[in-house]
């Protein structure tokens, strides 16, 4: 078993910036690829970003593409979502993800969620 925390989330302007972090342990050595998702109110989960977690190769959507940097600490077990530029477009709960396979952009790839943390942007 794999348990993920996020923490970070929080209500911000318009244009600022979050740092979202994601606390992996357990079979942390079972991990192939760590992803961030998003979900808004009444809508299915949408996919943000994902990283490799020993070879740091990434992916993100493209309405993030530029904005937001996905990136993992290996010696701490923790993955780190870097939002910039912020939207009010960008308000929903943000789910960490872990996958013991290949995974990207579907959520039914990962095989362990995070309980979620909330990002508001106001304008």
């Amino acid at each position: 078993q794999v348990q993920l925390v996020e923490s970070g989330g929080g209500l911000v302007q318009a244009g600022d910036s979050l740092r979202l972090s994601c606390a992996a342990s357990g079979r942390t050595f079972s991990i192939y690829k760590m992803g961030w998702f998003r979900q808004f109110p009444g809508k299915e989960r949408e996919f943000v970003a994902a990283i490799t977690w020993s070879g740091g190769t990434t992916d993100y959507a493209d309405s993030v593409k530029g904005r937001f940097t996905i990136s993992r600490d290996n010696a701490k077990n923790t993955v780190y979502l870097q939002a910039n530029s912020l939207k009010p477009e960008d308000t929903a709960a943000y789910y960490c993800a872990a996958s013991t396979g290949w995974a990207t952009y579907y959520d039914r790839q990962y095989d362990y969620w995070g309980q979620g943390t909330q990002v508001t942007v106001s304008s």
